[in-house]
């Protein structure tokens, strides 16, 4: 394997570790601010788990294999890219086949593809890296808007031909120069927030849980050593550095899952 695939692997486990401590704290401080707006008394462990059966709605999941956004042909440019972005190799799934793509198209396809949560209002001017977002676009209207400037540039630099048709050194060519920004895309399109964006929700499907639709199998998980969403890991407090020898749970259970 070449080292250049060794270092995207490091990159992205780094930012899914961090992402996934972060993303606990954030869900455990929700869950209580959402039980003391409904008038629940805090409940602690005595000896017994501290619900009920059916207390809880059922987390929504992205269920199916259609595709609700993306085109044929903009299907075509993700696969291709997710897989450059996160090759296969011994350590762990590609891109597509942690279902990845997938986990965009539905992403897309819902509020936060119409940027239900983003400030869409002008003015457009260029933003520091401080101030984050500062796109007239909302995140669908960016990926279908950039999806087309990219391949029709392809076709311009190798012969009328589409992203996803060439060879994976000019794949990684492309993308290296959308990243670096010194590729310049028309209708308006910043390269360069383009690929942050698309690196961002690749990583966001390939370490997830499997609810939302990427993160097949669980193999982000499994390829990183990290365990999901056990219910208690109050005995692991202390205990740095060593494995938990768990097989990943998600939102919904595991394959083979019994209850005792």
């Amino acid at each position: 394997m070449s080292s250049e695939r060794v270092d995207r692997r490091r990159f992205l486990v780094g930012g899914a570790l961090a992402g996934a401590a972060a993303g606990a704290v954030v869900e455990a401080h929700g869950a209580a601010i959402h039980d003391g707006e409904l008038g629940a008394p805090p409940q602690t462990i005595a000896g017994e788990v501290p619900w009920q059966e059916g207390a809880a709605d059922v987390p929504p999941g992205a269920e199916g294999t259609d595709f609700r956004f993306f085109t044929g042909p903009e299907r075509a440019f993700i696969e291709a890219a997710v897989d450059r972005l996160i090759p296969k190799s011994p350590e762990g799934p590609s891109g597509t086949e942690a279902n990845v793509p997938f986990f965009l198209d539905r992403q897309l396809a819902g509020p936060f593809g119409r940027g239900d949560h983003f400030f869409l209002g002008g003015p457009w001017k260029a933003g520091t890296p401080e101030q984050g977002y500062q796109l007239r676009f909302a995140p669908a209207q960016l990926y279908r808007a950039a999806i087309a400037a990219v391949d029709r540039y392809v076709g311009g630099q190798f012969s009328g031909a589409v992203f996803a048709r060439l060879a994976d050194p000019d794949q990684d060519k492309v993308l290296k120069g959308l990243e670096a920004g010194t590729i310049q895309l028309d209708g308006g399109v910043p390269a360069k927030a383009f690929f942050a964006m698309l690196l961002q929700n690749t990583k966001e499907g390939y370490f997830s849980d499997p609810i939302y639709g990427g993160n097949k199998d669980m193999g982000g998980w499994k390829m990183i050593g990290f365990p999901g969403a056990h219910y208690d890991y109050s005995n692991w407090i202390s205990r740095h550095g060593e494995r938990v020898p768990y097989p990943p749970v998600g939102f919904k259970g595991r394959p083979g899952w019994r209850e005792s």
